[in-house]
């Protein structure tokens, strides 16, 4: 029988089995445009492939920096775990969730601060490069305001996960998947209402020509769109995006004031478009459905990494706040094992919406010329980097299959 360092690894193998079987199962088989080849130097000149090249990947390996950082600093908790239940847990409140909830909140404090270094070096890259707009003081605000965040979402998940190790002691991980299930799902419906007002104003898109566009294309969509608003992201970023969020007939479509300064109209309606795509195609509750796949075989194998890593194991004897490092390193190896496996499923999804908008607007040219304008905006790598991180990190298809899209598009309309 596999004991202890043996099954653990297996586990987590089983758990990337999984979610790529589960990545087959939801793969978009229709409606995906094969882009054609594309010369970047029909598109952009060598000195912007150079910009964007020189910015990109020493940003991508400063975001690789960051994960190590994090991951570091769990192993040590994680292998010192009998000095953090001998020297940590006495200065901690008296009662074993009362502790979790402490000790969570200080855990994602610390996993923030190790990487605060590496996140400031990124900021005034992107400063130099004119990404970045928010003064120094305005980003502290945020990392302050979204750390307090962070922890208290930490603490109450802490609380959650020790109370069902002392309840569940050998089960516990299925009680776990149902939460994170409630979890994701929760979060995704209810975050952008509760959390993004905390970060940026909202307001209600004047009636006009772009709002007329947005509630024509939702109704070609057959989406139920309630209000048409506009985020000010100009104060932390040049950036431009949309998105739509809300449920039935609260769904919203959110513009950036970037959008609307900084592009034509037919280039906001391919983005309002392509966002609504996602909509139609049932995309949020398909990644629901994803986690909904992946999260039994992921929970187990957290179960198995944690007994290894933890002082004691959960089934041996009654969980304290001394297991949460050995169970934030399991959450994080196996989330991110999962997460590079379904970057594969969500660069598909992007390349259905791709696809979609063209369908829906009939507007090749202006979709090549957003894509290029927004490439240069973001000061995108063409290409998304090496393929391997290409592969690993990458959510959406790289500009290059994006052009492709749309040149398929226009060399075969009708």
């Amino acid at each position: 029988m596999l004991r202890g360092r043996a099954r653990f690894p297996l586990a987590v193998l089983a758990a990337v089995v999984v979610a790529q079987a589960a990545v087959l199962l939801l793969w978009p088989r229709d409606g995906v445009i094969d882009p054609d080849p594309v010369q970047l130097g029909s598109y952009f000149s060598a000195a912007q492939l150079d910009r964007a090249q020189d910015f990109r990947g020493p940003q991508q390996l400063l975001g690789l920096l960051a994960l190590a950082l994090q991951g570091v600093l769990l192993v040590v908790l994680a292998r010192r775990s009998a000095w953090v239940a001998r020297v940590v847990l006495p200065r901690l409140p008296t009662g074993p969730l009362r502790a979790a909830a402490v000790g969570g909140a200080l855990l994602a404090v610390a996993l923030r601060l190790v990487t605060l270094p590496v996140s400031a070096i990124g900021r005034e890259r992107a400063i130099d490069v004119g990404l970045v707009t928010r003064s120094w003081p305005g980003w502290a605000q945020d990392v302050l305001l979204s750390t307090a965040i962070t922890a208290a979402f930490a603490a109450f998940g802490a609380v959650v996960a020790v109370a069902l190790m002392r309840r569940l002691p050998r089960a516990w991980w299925l009680a776990g998947t149902v939460g994170v299930v409630l979890a994701a799902a929760g979060y995704t419906f209810a975050g952008p209402a509760v959390v993004d007002p905390l970060f940026n104003d909202f307001r209600t898109l004047p009636a006009g020509p772009t709002r007329d566009d947005v509630l024509e294309l939702a109704r070609r969509a057959d989406v139920d769109v309630g209000d048409v608003l506009v985020v000010d992201a100009s104060k932390r970023t040049t950036a431009a995006n949309a998105y739509v969020t809300g449920l039935g007939h609260t769904k919203r479509v959110v513009l950036y004031d970037t959008l609307l300064r900084r592009f034509t109209r037919d280039e906001v309606r391919l983005v309002v478009a392509h966002e609504l795509a996602h909509v139609h195609h049932h995309d949020v509750p398909r990644g629901i459905l994803f986690v909904l796949l992946v999260a039994p075989m992921g929970l187990l194998a957290v179960r198995r990494m944690t007994d290894e890593l933890a002082p004691v194991p959960t089934s041996a004897a009654p969980a304290t706040v001394a297991v949460l490092p050995a169970l934030a390193l399991s959450l994080a190896v196996v989330a991110t094992s999962i997460t590079w496996v379904s970057n594969q499923l969500s660069r598909r999804v992007e390349a259905r919406a791709d696809s979609y908008a063209l369908q829906l607007t009939d507007a090749p040219r202006p979709f090549l010329s957003f894509e290029r304008r927004l490439a240069l905006r973001n000061v995108s790598d063409p290409d998304g980097g090496p393929r391997i991180v290409r592969f690993l990190l990458g959510t959406h298809p790289p500009v290059r299959e994006r052009l492709g899209i749309g040149e398929t598009y226009a060399r075969e309309r009708p």
